[in-house]
């Protein structure tokens, strides 16, 4: 298969794209968080090859990418008010909400479930591709299953070139990590996965929230989850991925005291020099989260090399958009977290 690349600039870009998807082809789509590997989501066949192209496990469901709010109604029933109200606030934008699934989603697209993830991304491109689709686009992120996320159009090509139709090349990703998603089936709502829209955020318009635990540990592999990103390891390199938590001295003192020939370093711009010699990468600064997260993903793919052994991550702390890193890295690392604060 040829893997075309289709420019953001060209007048033919969401017609082609769209012509692909309805016909149950692949099409990866740049949106604000990530890049997705596209699909007809009400076509059993088509989404088995998102399946089958990334290596996904089949429990593991997807989002249903629409272009407005109004379209959840085609998709979603028993829609609670707070859904409207979310949308109002947040769409188009990196929230995605789960919701009573309708019978005209296919079993494929939401392992099973009787719920459905759905979104209306930030992106106008990919909008108009969806609407010239004129159906949903289920799309996770265009990484292989399991690898750090893709948040460029060379990021996918280098994972599926010659595997997908098509790829949208819509520049890179303005969050860098994917959407955030909410569980409005239950009472409180319940924060699966952190993302640009933050926790405060959610709470000052809903003005409740829980937290699923898969946000903060590693559940079960057999556990049942209604959303992406909560189950399994996920956006890691193939080296080991260790947290070193604590103060930017201890951190640093734990780290050169442990590292060895072939480990590397993921720290703030701010830290570089406190690790000389010990091959740091920066992914943006602590003093403004939003540079960590778009930056994180290019940072684990070019740490994702066969010649590193370990990479010792510095991971910031605290609210707001620094809670989606704290959770990608800590799922980088399946949640291998060392307290320098307490090492003697």
């Amino acid at each position: 298969m040829n893997t075309r690349i289709l420019p953001a600039d060209s007048a033919e870009t969401a017609k082609t794209a769209a012509a692909i998807i309805r016909s149950g082809g692949l099409v990866a789509i740049p949106t604000e968080t990530v890049y997705g590997l596209g699909a007809n989501g009400l076509n059993p066949e088509a989404v088995a090859k998102i399946f089958a192209a990334k290596g996904r496990p089949q429990d593991n469901p997807l989002i249903l990418h629409i272009s407005c709010a109004e379209e959840m109604e085609r998709f979603c029933q028993q829609i609670p008010q707070s859904a409207y109200t979310l949308a109002r606030h947040f769409w188009p934008g990196p929230l995605t909400m789960v919701l009573p699934a309708k019978s005209c989603v296919p079993a494929c697209t939401t392992a099973g479930l009787s719920t459905v993830a759905v979104r209306c991304p930030d992106h106008p491109l990919t909008r108009q591709i969806i609407e010239l689709a004129g159906v949903p686009i289920a799309a996770p992120s265009a990484n292989i299953s399991g690898k750090p996320s893709t948040t460029t159009a060379q990021h996918v090509l280098h994972d599926h070139d010659g595997r997908i139709d098509a790829i949208v090349d819509g520049g890179p990703c303005r969050v860098g990590v994917e959407s955030t998603i909410v569980d409005l089936t239950e009472d409180p709502p319940r924060l699966l996965r952190p993302g640009g829209i933050t926790p405060e955020q959610l709470i000052a318009v809903l003005g409740d929230l829980t937290v699923d635990k898969a946000v903060t540990a590693q559940i079960d592999r057999d556990a049942v989850v209604k959303a992406p990103g909560m189950k399994y390891r996920h956006y890691a390199p193939a080296c080991q991925v260790v947290i070193v938590a604590g103060s930017r001295e201890k951190a640093a003192r734990y780290i050169r005291s442990h590292w060895e020939t072939g480990d590397r370093v993921l720290c703030f711009e701010e830290e570089l020099p406190l690790y000389e010699g010990c091959c740091p990468l920066s992914y943006g600064t602590e003093a403004d989260a939003a540079t960590l997260s778009a930056g994180l993903f290019s940072a684990l793919r070019e740490l994702d090399d066969p010649s590193i052994r370990r990479v010792y991550a510095r991971c910031p702390v605290g609210g707001g958009i620094a809670y989606a890193v704290q959770n990608r890295l800590k799922k980088a690392a399946a949640f291998h977290i060392i307290n320098a604060e307490e090492w003697v």
